[in-house]
């Protein structure tokens, strides 16, 4: 299974916000719509960086709860990790394990098309396995 596969299920909408938007703003957009990240997008949409809760835990513990007031450019990791829609499940589990984080901005011909988080390549790779499990009985039973 690829990345196209879960935006297909989940949809290919993605949280932004633009680099001059407060750390407050992010955190309220956060709480509104319960995810865990927004990416960070410049004026011409091409993804500029992108916030996490834990990033912005790590700006209050830093900064005191005065940096809210700040743009997220401030605070945002600009060296984002991207992949495509070919990249498989596998791929994406390696590079989320060995960066330590949990969302990862789609990005195809230059434009952010979808996100997908740990949480997504979690499901889908459970349904893939219980399928093969399936698969499997359904074929040793028919023996």
């Amino acid at each position: 299974m690829n990345v196209a596969a879960i935006l297909k299920g989940k949809g290919r909408a993605v949280a932004t916000a633009r680099p001059e938007t407060t750390l407050q703003a992010v955190t309220e957009k956060l709480t509104a719509k319960r995810i865990g990240a927004l990416v960070i997008v410049g004026s011409s949409g091409q993804v500029a960086g992108i916030i996490s809760e834990r990033d912005i835990i790590r700006a209050i513990a830093e900064n005191g709860a005065e940096c809210l007031q700040r743009p997220v450019s401030e605070f945002m990791t600009r060296e984002v990790v991207i992949c495509s829609e070919a990249d498989t499940l596998e791929e994406l589990m390696a590079i989320m394990t060995a960066g330590r984080f949990r969302h990862i901005p789609v990005v195809a011909d230059g434009a952010l098309v979808g996100i997908v988080s740990i949480g997504d390549v979690v499901k889908h790779h459970i349904a893939e396995v219980e399928m093969e499990a399936s698969a499997l009985r359904t074929y040793l039973l028919a023996g």
